[in-house]
């Protein structure tokens, strides 16, 4: 859902008095970890939206062989997971502006990410850090499959 739209879809929730949940990420082949992820953030709120990097924010933050899928499968991945209600999306390299525009009221990230470095900490009530799946990510997947596989 574009960011403008969700917005103000979001004032109205928050108006209602429900609590709204914010996660981003790049959501690359999608995997336990993020699931595992997901279903923790949604259950600190009454909804959870979902900031995933554009396809040239991840080119940039990542190199120029990522994403693995584009933003338009990425987002339709986890739209289809039931703890997640929105997904939007996020040009910069990081989800600050994002942030700004959909004042989340809780500000979710993994375990692995120290307090100080997560970005928008400001702008929301409560930051809460999960902690990940050990051994889960897409970097290992990457890493597993080409071992499999080879470098063809």
């Amino acid at each position: 859902m574009p960011p403008v739209r969700l917005a103000s879809l979001l004032q109205r929730r928050r108006a209602s008095g429900e609590r709204v949940v914010f996660t981003n990420g790049v959501f690359d082949l999608l995997h336990a970890g993020h699931v595992s992820l997901l279903q923790n953030a949604r259950r600190l709120g009454d909804c959870l939206v979902v900031g995933i990097n554009s396809d040239a924010s991840v080119r940039r933050l990542k190199g120029p062989r990522r994403p693995l899928a584009t933003l338009a499968d990425r987002a339709e991945v986890l739209a289809a997971l039931e703890a997640v209600d929105y997904v939007t999306w996020f040009e910069q390299d990081t989800p600050y502006e994002l942030i700004a525009r959909l004042h989340p009221d809780v500000l979710v990230k993994g375990g692995d990410y120290p307090l100080n470095k997560i970005v928008g900490r400001e702008r929301v009530k409560k930051v809460a850090r999960i902690p990940l799946l050990k051994g889960r990510s897409t970097s290992a997947l990457v890493a597993k499959i080409l071992k499999a596989y080879g470098r063809r």
